[in-house]
C-alpha cells in the first residue's frame, strides 16, 4: 500500500514485548521498566491476526523485536504461523543474542530467515559494562552457529558512542575480513536513555568513514537504511545506518506495531494508532491499518530540533 507520499510500504516491525535480559546503558534503564500487566501486551494471536490484515494490504517483510524478542517462550511457534500468512515472504527478529544459539536451529525450522544481533563492543569487559551485566561469550556462540546452519546474512547492530566504544571501530570493520557479517555502525539517536550521552557521544557517520579509505562502497538497495561498503577480499560487509547525518525517509517502507496494541507510522513521531480494540473486528482493523498507513509522516525532524518527539523508548518500540 502506498502512503501519502507515494512510498510503497510494505516492511512491518512488530515489538512483542518491552522486557529485556540486559540492560544496555543508551536503551533500558538501570531498574528496568515497569511492569505491564498481561491483559495490556497482545498475545500472540492477536499478533498473528494483525499481521494476517497488514499482509493483505501489501506488508512482505516482517521483523519481531523487543525489548528481547527471545525471553517469550512459543516465538518458534509464532514464526511458523507467521511463515505461513499468504504474502510474507521474509521473517527475521533483531535480538541481543544471549539466548539465540540455544535455539538457532528450532527457529530456522519454524520459518526465521535472518537475524540482526546487537553487540556494541568485542570486549568481555566492556560488554559487560555496557549491557549491564551480560556474556559476550554467550553472543559470540550465537553469530557462529547463525553463520553454520545459514541464517545469513547475520547482520551485527552497532551503535557508536564516543567515548563508550569508538576505539573499536576498526577492530568490528576488520571482523569482516574473517567472517561473512554485515556490521552496521547505528548513529546514536536522542530517543530514550539515548538522550543522555547524545550530546557528547553522538558521532555521524561521515566521520567514521573519513578515517577508513579503505572501504570500497558498494551498490545497496535503494529502500535499504544502510549504505554499505566493503574491504578488499573481506568475507562481509560493513554498513552505515544515519538516521542524523544522512537520514533516509524518504524511502521508508516501514511501519511498526508496538506490544500494547498500537501503531507508530514514524519511529519519531508522537503519533500512534491504538488498533488494540479492533482486533476481532476485521473491517475496522483493516481501516485503522489503512489510515497509519496513508497518514505516514514524510520526515522525522531529529536533524533539527536535536531530539525525538516519540512517547516511547527505544525498548518499547522496537527501533
Amino acid at each position: 500500500m502506498l502512503d501519502s507520499f507515494g512510498r510503497n510500504i510494505d516492511y512491518l516491525r512488530v515489538s512483542l514485548t518491552d522486557r529485556c535480559n540486559l540492560r544496555c546503558i543508551y536503551c533500558m534503564p538501570e531498574e528496568g521498566v515497569r511492569k505491564v500487566h498481561h491483559d495490556d501486551i497482545l498475545r500472540f494471536e492477536d499478533i498473528l491476526k494483525i499481521v494476517k490484515a497488514f499482509s493483505t494490504l501489501g506488508i512482505k517483510k516482517i521483523r519481531y523485536t523487543g525489548g528481547e524478542p527471545l525471553i517469550l517462550k512459543g516465538i518458534e511457534g509464532l514464526i511458523y504461523e507467521t511463515s505461513k500468512i499468504p504474502g510474507i515472504e521474509d521473517i527475521t527478529i533483531t535480538t541481543n543474542g544471549i539466548l539465540l544459539s540455544d535455539t538457532t536451529k528450532e527457529l530456522k525450522r519454524a520459518g526465521l530467515k535472518r537475524v540482526n544481533i546487537s553487540l556494541d563492543t568485542l570486549r568481555e569487559d566492556r560488554y559487560r559494562k555496557i549491557t549491564r551485566g551480560g556474556d559476550i561469550g554467550r553472543v559470540f556462540e550465537a553469530i557462529e552457529s547463525c553463520i553454520r546452519i545459514g541464517l545469513s546474512p547475520v547482520k551485527l547492530n552497532t551503535v557508536v558512542i564516543k567515548g563508550i566504544n569508538d576505539d573499536e571501530i576498526e577492530d568490528f570493520i576488520n571482523l569482516t575480513k574473517e567472517i561473512p557479517v554485515e556490521v552496521r555502525f547505528i548513529e546514536l539517536m536522542p530517543i530514550g536513555e539515548g538522550r543522555r550521552y547524545f550530546k557528547e557521544g553522538h558521532i555521524p557517520s561521515e566521520e567514521i568513514l573519513k578515517c577508513f579509505p579503505e572501504l570500497i562502497p558498494l551498490q545497496a538497495d535503494i529502500r535499504g537504511t544502510a549504505s554499505l561498503y566493503k574491504l578488499k577480499n573481506s568475507k562481509g560487509t560493513v554498513g552505515f545506518i544515519s538516521p542524523l547525518s544522512c537520514k533516509f525517509c524518504n524511502t521508508c517502507n516501514r511501519i511498526r506495531l508496538t506490544a500494547s496494541g498500537t501503531i507508530k507510522p514514524c519511529l519519531h513521531s508522537m503519533d500512534e494508532i491504538n488498533i488494540k480494540n479492533h482486533i476481532h473486528n476485521e473491517i475496522g482493523l483493516l481501516a485503522n491499518i489503512k489510515k497509519s498507513i496513508f497518514n505516514k509522516p514524510g520526515e522525522h525532524h531529529l536533524e533539527r530540533e536535536g531530539i525525538s518527539r516519540s512517547l516511547k523508548d527505544m525498548y518499547q518500540i522496537g527501533g
